[in-house]
């Protein structure tokens, strides 16, 4: 996870005299850090290969093994190990993102008077993480899209009256985030949509009084007449 510390051990308890370990990173096999215990020399180059590594690498003089502290997805990749003892290893490191807290919306653009239409997405863009509709512990839909000028969004659609559960999930191999769904807060029939809206409430006051001055001024004409014609 993103922020944590990871170890890439050397399996050695105690390093030789003479032994000398060698860390590289990547395709191109970049030197982030060095023991060479004839010389005394511990040594670790983490402003390369673009300052990714720096103030996050710590070796252990005594085994080789190397720490790398406060992770970013930029250091997602192959780590290698050397040592003159001809011996090497490989590590595939993946560091995931933290996954924002999906947000569901209703979709007010579409109205029923059966069904309601909410939508679920993701506030932050995210890659190697999946959203999903689950009715109880079954998947409804899921999508997955690793384009991180993508926001994911999901669709769905309840019946006013649905008792069951539902729930909003992004998640990636490591770590879920889970919105549960509350019909009665976001869903709402549109009769109820139309009589909530402030703009036309506040339209429906302003003719309400209007028509009562006009009736109220209609009728002390009438009594002014009457009264006029005997």
């Amino acid at each position: 996870m993103e922020g944590n510390s990871v170890s890439l051990n050397s399996d050695l308890t105690e390093m030789m005299d003479d032994d000398q370990i060698l860390w590289r990173f990547g395709d191109e096999n970049t030197l982030i850090a060095e023991i060479n215990v004839l010389d005394d020399r511990i040594t670790v180059y983490d402003d390369v290969p673009d300052g990714r590594f720096r103030d996050r690498l710590k070796l252990d003089h005594q085994t080789g093994s190397l720490t790398i502290t406060n992770t970013t997805t930029e250091h997602t990749g192959v780590y290698k190990l050397e040592m003159i003892r001809n011996l090497s290893k490989s590590f595939n490191l993946t560091v995931y993102s933290r996954l924002p807290v999906p947000v569901i919306i209703s979709n007010s653009s579409h109205c029923s008077s059966s069904s309601c239409s909410l939508v679920c997405s993701s506030v932050l863009n995210v890659c190697d993480a999946t959203l999903s509709w689950y009715k109880g512990i079954s998947v409804l839909s899921s999508i997955s899209v690793c384009d991180l000028s993508i926001s994911l969004s999901l669709p769905l659609e309840v019946e006013y009256q649905d008792k069951n559960t539902y729930s909003c999930v992004l998640n990636n191999p490591i770590s879920n985030q889970t919105t549960h769904l509350d019909i009665n807060t976001l869903c709402h029939t549109c009769a109820e949509v139309h009589c909530c809206g402030s703009t036309e409430a506040v339209i429906r006051l302003v003719v309400s009084a209007v028509v009562g001055v006009a009736t109220v001024i209609l009728l002390v004409y009438d009594i002014r007449s009457t009264r006029g014609g005997d």
